[in-house]
């Protein structure tokens, strides 16, 4: 099966879209339809909590990529699994954080803030991207396809490692160099 169409039934890669789409509409009305408020000097528990799931992810698909390709295959799988639990609770989080502030502006001025952006605007598209390719390599996985799996996880995981690890980035440059 080389055409990526006929990996997946149409009833499945219609699941995976419509759960893709819902998700970036959820963190769009949350981000931008409620009012927020001012945010605190300091980030609060949720923002950092924020930053630690998105680093451990990243941490956790490193390892996990490590261990394929030492073929250690069940250490593989926990390190993938354990890095979308995390990337799933970072998502859970970031939207209940952002239910209470809305959406928390950058106030860096110059250089800096030309170097977040240049952060900020590939993690935004690349992680509403990443949610289906990370379903699709997840479902490719579970259904023991793994030539298919392989194939979508050789883009998915540097993908998926950017976004995580920007993440932290954007975290620090949001609430310690930002301010």
């Amino acid at each position: 099966m080389t055409d990526a169409s006929a990996v997946e039934s149409a009833s499945t890669r219609a699941i995976v879209y419509v759960l893709s789409v819902a998700v970036c509409a959820l963190v769009a009305v949350v981000l931008y339809a409620f009012p927020g408020r001012t945010e605190p000097a300091a980030p609060g528990v949720l923002p950092t909590l924020n930053a630690v799931l998105n680093g451990s992810a990243a941490v956790f698909l490193t390892l996990g990529y490590a261990f394929i390709r030492r073929r250690q295959v069940r250490t593989h799988r926990a390190c993938m699994l354990v890095a979308l639990v995390l990337s799933s609770a970072f998502l859970v989080s970031y939207l209940m954080h952002h239910a209470q502030v809305g959406s928390v502006p950058f106030r860096g001025q110059g250089a800096l803030r030309t170097v977040y952006f240049a952060i900020l605007i590939p993690h935004v598209l690349l992680a509403a991207i990443m949610v289906p390719m990370a379903l699709f390599t997840v479902l490719r996985a579970f259904k023991g396809n793994f030539a298919a799996h392989r194939r979508v996880a050789k883009v998915t995981l540097p993908i998926w490692l950017y976004v995580s690890a920007s993440g932290v980035v954007l975290y620090l440059m949001l609430y310690h160099l930002g301010t």
